[in-house]
């Protein structure tokens, strides 16, 4: 079983942390380095990439020497074995992908957060898997929970800012971020290669598939006692009059094939304020920039404007400052909402 402080243990020296890290491709390399510069135990690796199998992690993630931690396909195995405190999951970004994962982990007593976007903010948007984890979880005395960019710079930071507010009529918002950077999950949910045509029909039209941006709405609210009276998004995708190739997908997609998508999520509140975001997730081609830009209209007008903000790494970093909140939070399925807002940690 996981290490979990009390209100006894809190306020002594606790035990290194020993992590997990599962998902070793281009954020979870990212992930390995900030954990091993923080000073955390690297006790297991987990992959399914034969390119990746059997390597040192020290040599995956590029840390200069070696762990003696290969990464394995076996999360079974690895789990049982390596007496982890936390499972930090980064592979897929939907709960119905996710809940395998989630459960296997949870069985074995250890703590799991995981950069799914889903997971940021599941009640609404997959109520049955999640209330099935929170019950598993609080089984196995462990606590399961999501995080990543999404947390500080669409959460905790806005509502830091509502905080000097004395009127919020409206909160817009948007993000753009590379998405050929953020491996194979992440671009399927996001359309990248398809025809327009196969965009409108496996992912304009699957409504039961929440954009990013929908979760984190949904969290806003929940922070800021707003009541949801009604949220919809529209997707659109974004094409290019060029060939454009993807390192993602390993080839060139066509002129006028899906590059990325737009979402805007719509929220209304019964408390009146309303939430409008819009992220784009897209291949870049030249002149394009990450950009996270947010409005709060009222009394008074508040904007914010991130010019190129390091998305990977802010998504990494923010899960790996994360983790001493996840493990004194109390078991079940646990979102950041009800955890203190994010805070730079020196140490793990």
């Amino acid at each position: 079983m996981a290490y979990k402080p009390t209100a006894q243990t809190m306020n002594h020296v606790v035990p290194k942390l020993r992590v997990v890290q599962w998902g070793c491709g281009n954020t979870g390399q990212v992930i390995l380095r900030y954990l091993d510069q923080k000073g955390a135990q690297i006790v297991g690796a987990i992959d399914r990439n034969p390119a990746r199998l059997g390597r040192d992690i020290g040599e995956v993630a590029e840390l200069g020497r070696r762990l003696n931690i290969a990464v394995r396909n076996d999360p079974e195995a690895v789990l049982r074995e390596c007496d982890a405190d936390i499972c930090i999951i980064a592979t897929t970004s939907l709960m119905s992908d996710m809940y395998p994962l989630f459960e296997v982990v949870a069985r074995h007593g250890v703590n799991a957060i995981s950069l799914c976007e889903e997971a940021f903010y599941p009640w609404t948007t997959a109520p049955g898997l999640t209330n099935k984890l929170d019950k598993l979880a609080k089984e196995h005395h462990c606590t399961l929970s999501g995080s990543g960019y999404q947390d500080v710079l669409w959460g905790s930071m806005i509502t830091a800012l509502a905080g000097a507010s004395q009127r919020i009529d409206r909160i817009e918002g948007v993000c753009v971020y590379n998405a050929d950077q953020y491996g194979l999950a992440l671009a399927r949910v996001h359309g990248l290669g398809l025809s327009v045509a196969a965009f409108d029909t496996e992912i304009a039209q699957n409504q039961g598939q929440p954009s990013y941006m929908w979760n984190s709405n949904e969290w806003l609210c929940s922070q800021l006692g707003w009541t949801i009276k009604t949220i919809g998004q529209r997707l659109v995708p974004i094409t290019h009059p060029e060939d454009v190739f993807s390192n993602t997908l390993n080839r060139v997609v066509p002129a006028g094939d899906v590059l990325g998508m737009s979402a805007v999520v719509t929220a209304a509140t019964y408390q009146g304020p309303l939430i409008e975001t819009q992220c784009i997730g897209k291949i870049y081609v030249p002149g394009d920039e990450d950009c996270n830009d947010w409005t709060l209209r009222g009394e008074p007008e508040t904007i914010i404007k991130m010019v190129r903000p390091a998305s990977i790494e802010v998504t990494c970093a923010t899960i790996v400052n994360r983790l001493p909140d996840l493990m004194a939070a109390p078991p079940g399925f646990f979102t950041t909402d009800k955890m203190p807002p994010a805070r730079y940690q020196t140490a793990l």
